[in-house]
């Protein structure tokens, strides 16, 4: 009897690209990774090399191509999920980029922003698009790019350039120059796109200086986004699904119905509440977002999102050398009995949702002579639950029951912090089996294109749960830690 064939599900994301087959039952059966640089050109400046972006993307689906062969395997088609907002420009001519991609952290545009702001521009933004104008959005990135690189606006205006976000770039890439497309969830983070019309928004294209030749078709997640140049990647496989990365999870963690929420732990943290057809408008500074659009039918999102959550331990790791790997702060943050008045705030390129202030910095508060490494480590990952905590606060004042937290991503491999994070939300987290359910969304998406799954309902029959934290804490503990948070942050707050 013959196998059935492997889904190809591509996950660019903001430090590595991977390629993970899985089967249609959602399990993986090969993973490859390659890491690739982070550029700091300037204080609260993030870029990537697009050129790095493709090599390791195009050396992760080779090994997958080559590993499926060895196997005796089909790949029936690829998914793609990426980090969102991260802005890429090159040549149609050439496929070169015109600069580095500017990354979604990059804060280089604040000044901009607040100058829309104060000149009454955000209502317009916030009514078309469902987000607040802020660096982290694609479109001033855009406008960057074509005001600081000589002759990049005339060749743009020239209708020479493409612009995308880096699921468009490796489309263009992966079928050797033939499309410039992107899907709904994409295009929905760009500050360009009306997500009532699903269209690209003249007055904003107009606001921003953005030459409409510069933008990519969009289509749904789950579409024909070309077939692969058998030149580039040895195989002609269909392109056929198509989300952000947060989105993808969302369809990975299969949070189908109104009121499902779960929250991705990678270099940030992202939480995603389904409201269904309708486009909800927060009070409390959370984004409307499209969570899918599929056959034509949009379901939108509550989104809050966190820039830094799996950075700060790389920052441990990395930056200050405290620890070796992410596996050591599990027990570290366990050895302790409370985290003796230490708090980590980590705006390392500002906070987002709630407070939205890009200008505000990381700030360690409460260290005294004996604060050590285990103290630096606890704080570390209790901010990312506090973080957490202000996330569902918002949700639930503006009118949102949750009666769970489905949760994903590096991170959650981590049973300590899970624990903490059910003890300060208040509500059950609940661990999948499968915790790389971004890369797993994208495959669902391309497999419900080609056929291989028949509905939503069916991808939601594959999700298992493998573990449920309840919450434990005493009440009075609680909110000491969180008032204790809460403090900090207003500490670190630019205004």
């Amino acid at each position: 009897m013959p196998q059935r064939p492997l889904i190809l599900s591509i996950d660019q994301g903001t430090t590595s690209s991977r390629s993970i087959l899985f089967e249609t039952n959602g399990q993986p059966a090969f993973t490859a990774q390659r890491e690739f640089r982070q550029i700091f050109p300037a204080s609260g400046w993030v870029e990537h090399d697009p050129e790095e972006i493709w090599s390791t993307t195009l050396g992760v689906c080779r090994e997958a191509i080559d590993w499926s062969r060895q196997q005796g395997r089909d790949i029936a088609a690829i998914g793609i999920t990426n980090q969102r907002e991260t802005t890429v420009i090159w040549d149609r001519e050439s496929g070169k980029p015109v600069h580095n991609a500017i990354v979604w952290q990059d804060r280089r545009t604040a000044d901009f922003c607040a100058e829309l702001k104060q000149a009454g521009k955000e209502p317009q933004v916030r009514s078309t698009t469902g987000l607040l104008l802020d660096p982290y959005f694609s479109a001033t990135k855009i406008r960057w790019i074509l005001d600081n690189v000589a002759g990049v606006r005339e060749l743009a205006e020239q209708g020479r350039l493409a612009f995308g976000t880096t699921d468009s770039f490796l489309i263009w890439r992966l079928t050797g120059g033939k499309n410039h497309l992107t899907d709904a969830t994409n295009a929905s983070r760009t500050l360009l796109f009306d997500i009532h019309r699903q269209r690209w928004d003249p007055g904003l294209l107009a606001l921003f200086q953005i030459p409409s030749a510069l933008l990519p078709e969009v289509k749904d997640s789950a579409a024909d986004f070309g077939t692969t140049d058998p030149a580039v990647v040895g195989s002609a496989i269909p392109i056929a699904g198509v989300a952000g990365d947060q989105q993808a999870a969302t369809i990975g963690q299969a949070c189908f119905q109104p009121g499902m929420i779960k929250s991705t732990y990678g270099t940030g943290c992202f939480a995603v509440l389904n409201t269904g057809r309708q486009a909800v408008r927060s009070n409390h500074q959370l984004l409307t977002t499209i969570a899918y659009r599929i056959d034509g039918e949009i379901c939108y999102a509550l989104e809050g999102s966190i820039f830094v959550a799996g950075a700060a331990v790389q920052w441990l790791r990395d930056g200050i050398r405290i620890i070796r790997s992410a596996g050591e702060t599990e027990a570290l943050a366990a050895s302790l009995d409370d985290n003796k008045g230490v708090y980590l705030v980590p705006a390392f390129t500002g906070l987002g949702a709630p407070y939205w202030d890009p200008h505000a910095r990381g700030a360690i508060f409460g260290l005294t002579r004996d604060s050590g490494v285990p103290e630096l480590v606890r704080a570390t990952l209790e901010s990312v639950a506090y973080q957490t905590y202000d996330l569902v606060r918002a949700m639930a004042a503006d009118g949102i029951a949750m009666d769970s937290l489905r949760v994903d991503g590096g991170m959650v491999a981590n049973d300590w912090l899970l624990q903490f994070l059910a003890d300060v939300i208040d509500l059950p987290v609940e661990r999948p089996q499968v915790t790389e359910t971004t890369a797993l969304g994208a495959a669902c998406l391309a497999g419900l294109q080609q056929g291989l799954f028949t509905s939503l309902q069916d991808i939601a029959g594959h999700w298992r749960r493998q573990a449920r934290f309840d919450p434990q804490m005493e009440a009075g503990r609680r909110q000491r830690l969180l008032d204790g948070w809460q403090r900090a942050i207003e500490r670190v707050r630019s205004r």
